[in-house]
């Protein structure tokens, strides 16, 4: 499984700014990947002031799980998809 954000320890740049830090990494890996299972994660994505950076290195490193910059992996592969249609 891929780090979340929140245990990015030490990491210099937006990272450090993300509103996941001190939260519970579980939140950004919900069991199932519904609207109601990730719904309180990216409540706090939508919130957060680094929102497109956390997106944008999510879609460019391929993350396959997990709640990145509010989007879900099956969003983030539909983006990557786009990118490479192109």
């Amino acid at each position: 499984m891929a780090r979340s954000p929140a245990s990015w320890k030490g990491d210099i740049g937006w990272h450090a700014r993300a509103l996941c830090v001190g939260e519970d990494p579980e939140l950004f890996f919900p069991l199932a990947e519904t609207a109601a299972g990730t719904a309180p994660a990216r409540a706090v994505c939508r919130r957060c002031p680094v929102l497109l950076d956390c997106r944008d290195w999510a879609v460019r490193h391929g993350e396959t799980d997990g709640v990145w910059g509010a989007t879900t992996a099956s969003q983030r592969r539909a983006l990557r998809r786009a990118v490479l249609d192109r």
